[in-house]
């Protein structure tokens, strides 16, 4: 198979098929028969991640994402956690992207101290400074494809040859950009990861996450997440994997909406900035050009005049968390995602009180702006 389409449909899945089934059915089995496995990580069982759901589910995540081998974990956060202190021990140093999701930011800054790892934030649009934060311990670097909140494309072309230069193990958070827009692994990027949660089920109906990369790098990963207890149910496996199959043209359909509420944004009076890669005013326009088939489905913008009210008076998106799926969603990040930053390090890194973050369902486009219209407009 060569086509993503197609991977999305039938990679990983078991042969012969179980009973003629064509779904993939659900295992919901804790423990399997001992079937003298060689080793603690190969017995069959729901913590250990080797169900015949997430077997599938792994394969079938690693094909889309041009990886070696996949896991699927409980949420994002135990993918990026999980994987962050595989690679991170006590003495360790970490060059973290400054503007990222804000579970993430408070996981470096608050915990990852508390473990003597400690941590620099660069800037990911100026990779010719990037070598004089490195330590002799600096281990990994850390990036977003697409930066939450403030949509993003940083360097990631120049971050990937960054970390093989200096032996650093590189890891990418592809949640926003999605594997039909962008594959971190043939950049060169050792892991990327996903809060399956959004774009990848697609229907804000489950909590799950994935880590992509080489076999050796998933192997390591596995035994961490096997003791930290982060597995995903089977049933979750089956959502996910059903949501899987629709994700092509969910997000093509996204990239082209959103594109279009970008547009109609950028002209409004009420709209005194827009943050969308696919925008040619966008500083990030050539390089989403180069590394994207698309620019996804989200799109943050800042207003001047009261947000709060803008939010009230849409009648289509859900003034709600999470991002990526059919229903459209729509947050102030400085009141959610971001409420965990200080005041100073929202200004740092650009969160305004008036940055409206707007996640592009799969309604109709003209609607979507419409509304928008009226919501701005009544004020």
């Amino acid at each position: 198979m060569k086509n993503i389409e197609t991977k999305l449909i039938w990679s990983g899945e078991m042969k012969p098929r179980i009973l003629g089934a064509v779904a993939m059915p659900v295992f919901q089995s804790s423990t399997y028969e001992y079937a003298e496995e060689g080793t603690y990580d190969d017995i069959r069982y729901i913590r250990l991640n080797n169900t015949p759901n997430h077997i599938v589910l792994g394969k079938r995540l690693a094909e889309i994402e041009g990886a070696e081998a996949g896991l699927v974990t409980t949420s994002g956060m135990a993918a990026i956690t999980t994987a962050l202190l595989t690679f991170l021990k006590a003495g360790d140093h970490l060059l973290a992207q400054n503007t990222l999701y804000g579970g993430s930011f408070d996981f470096i800054t608050k915990t990852l101290p508390e473990y003597n790892i400690s941590f620099t934030f660069i800037d990911g649009d100026k990779p010719d400074e990037w070598e004089k934060y490195l330590k002799p311990e600096t281990k990994v670097i850390y990036m977003e494809s697409i930066s939450n909140p403030l949509i993003e494309v940083t360097a990631l072309k120049e971050a990937a040859a960054f970390a093989k230069k200096n032996k650093l193990v590189s890891l990418i958070d592809n949640t926003f950009a999605t594997p039909i827009n962008f594959r971190p692994p043939e950049l060169g990027f050792d892991i990327s990861l996903h809060s399956a949660t959004k774009y990848l089920n697609g229907h804000n109906d489950i909590v799950a996450g994935a880590v992509l990369g080489s076999s050796g790098n998933i192997e390591k990963i596995k035994h961490n997440l096997n003791h930290f207890g982060g597995s995903m149910d089977p049933h979750v496996c089956f959502l996910l994997q059903r949501g899987l199959k629709t994700l092509a043209l969910r997000v093509r359909y996204q990239n082209e909406s959103a594109l279009k509420i970008a547009r109609f944004l950028e002209s409004h009076p009420a709209v005194s900035k827009v943050n969308y890669p696919g925008l040619e005013s966008s500083p990030y326009y050539n390089r989403a050009k180069e590394l994207f088939s698309g620019c996804g489905g989200m799109i943050s913008f800042e207003v001047n005049i009261n947000p709060e009210k803008i939010i009230k008076n849409l009648v289509i998106p859900a003034y709600a968390p999470s991002l990526g799926g059919v229903e459209s969603l729509v947050i102030l990040p400085s009141k959610t995602s971001h409420v965990g930053l200080t005041a100073a390090e929202k200004e740092k890194v650009g969160i305004k009180d008036n940055l409206i973050r707007f996640s592009v369902g799969i309604e109709s486009t003209d609607d979507i702006i419409d509304d928008l219209n009226n919501a701005m407009k009544s004020l």
